[in-house]
């Protein structure tokens, strides 16, 4: 690839000011606003006097910038070592952000047919980021683009290592596998404002998009313990995302399409055991289809995603485990059952079982004698979780 050298690399942003004028004149008809508007009920937009407005707005001019840059020198092949190695830090009016593996990004979103120009319009400032009411126990920030596509969240340093050390091999893996379930990661950057400590967030495709239609979501680990939300009071307006407790008398019906999903999962699951990563959650979310979205063939076309070019041979093509994708966005994270659409995807790469998940591991074992809990070994995480979907699919 045709790239700057390797290494951290310092260079002073451009503005996105012409391009924030761009998006936000294109959208300032009062038909867009309304409907803009309801497709966010249960959402907050994150304006002026948020305690979190001054930093999504870094954000957002970041990564209009890092972004431009990619534009400005596009990838020509598959990203090299020093591809995945490179830190970019861009410096701007009171903060300064940096773009980690941006070469390796850049090339794994266009694999993924996404347009440069759109992330741009989408992450930059033409609107504000969005916010909902988290049901995680984490210390993250977590926001949504305007257009609800893209997601983006708060990371510690330690998980953003075990990210960018796992990427090549992720990489690769969506490669071998065009239609797995993983989120599909599109940046990983950090931000430091006024000199200070650097706080890192990464960008990812939403699972759960397009919302607008979207009546129930989960977050799901297979086990019990924490694992209980309780639900917003009827007629509220609120999104929240529920867990394994809150899911019980509950089934996917998937029909004919069930046996490719046991599959893709195994396959996933089975990647994340040997980087030795745990703690990974399923989302997943219903959407009840129209009358003329059901039945077979009715919305379905054959899709291959670009990345599936490599395959030498027949083996690899079918241990590809590709399906017929719906003809819809977001595709590779829904798969329509026999009345309802499902988004599923599996989300949190970053937790890798070290020495502090194994004492934890002990902890837990003494303090919930007989009870499921997340932290165990990665080979019984993937077995649990893979029987977990097996009994609650049909």
């Amino acid at each position: 690839m045709a790239a700057p050298s390797p290494g951290p690399r310092e260079v002073l942003a451009p503005s996105p000011e012409a391009g924030c004028r761009a998006v936000t004149s294109s959208r300032r008809g009062l038909l867009w606003r309304l409907r803009d508007k309801q497709s966010r009920l249960g959402l907050f937009e994150i304006s002026p006097g948020h305690e979190l407005h001054g930093m999504t707005c870094m954000m957002q001019a970041g990564l209009w910038a890092a972004t431009q840059v990619s534009m400005d020198h596009p990838p020509t092949g598959p990203p090299s070592r020093d591809d995945f190695s490179e830190v970019l830090t861009q410096v701007h009016e009171g903060f300064e952000l940096g773009t980690l593996a941006g070469p390796a990004f850049a090339w794994l979103r266009g694999s993924l047919g996404l347009a440069e120009e759109d992330y741009q319009a989408a992450l930059g400032p033409g609107g504000p980021y969005l916010q909902f009411l988290s049901t995680s126990k984490s210390k993250a920030s977590f926001f949504l683009s305007h257009d609800q596509r893209f997601f983006l969240k708060t990371q510690g340093r330690r998980e953003v290592q075990a990210l960018l050390a796992h990427l090549p091999r992720y990489v690769q893996h969506l490669q071998r596998h065009p239609h797995s379930l993983l989120a599909r990661l599109l940046g990983v950057h950090s931000l430091r404002v006024d000199r200070g400590k650097k706080t890192y967030f990464i960008v990812m495709q939403s699972v759960f998009y397009p919302a607008g239609r979207i009546s129930e979501r989960y977050d799901i680990k297979g086990c019990e313990v924490s694992r209980w939300v309780d639900p917003a009071p009827e007629g509220s307006p609120l999104v929240l995302v529920l867990k394994d407790l809150n899911f019980q008398g509950k089934t996917i019906n998937l029909g004919p399409q069930r046996s490719w999903f046991l599959r893709q999962m195994e396959l996933d699951t089975t990647f994340l055991r040997e980087l030795n990563v745990l703690d990974y959650s399923l989302l997943i979310a219903f959407q009840r289809l129209h009358e003329d979205e059901r039945g077979p063939g009715s919305s379905l076309i054959f899709r291959t995603a670009r990345s599936v070019q490599g395959a030498q041979s027949p083996e690899e093509s079918r241990a590809q485990n590709r399906r017929l994708l719906p003809d819809a966005p977001n595709a590779l994270h829904i798969l329509d059952g026999p009345e309802q659409r499902y988004f599923l995807g599996v989300v949190d790469l970053a937790t890798v079982y070290g020495l502090r998940k194994r004492l934890e591991h002990l902890w837990k074992t003494l303090r919930y004698p007989g009870r499921t809990f997340s932290t165990v070994s990665p080979a019984r995480y993937a077995r649990r979780l893979c029987q977990w979907v097996e009994a609650h699919t049909e």
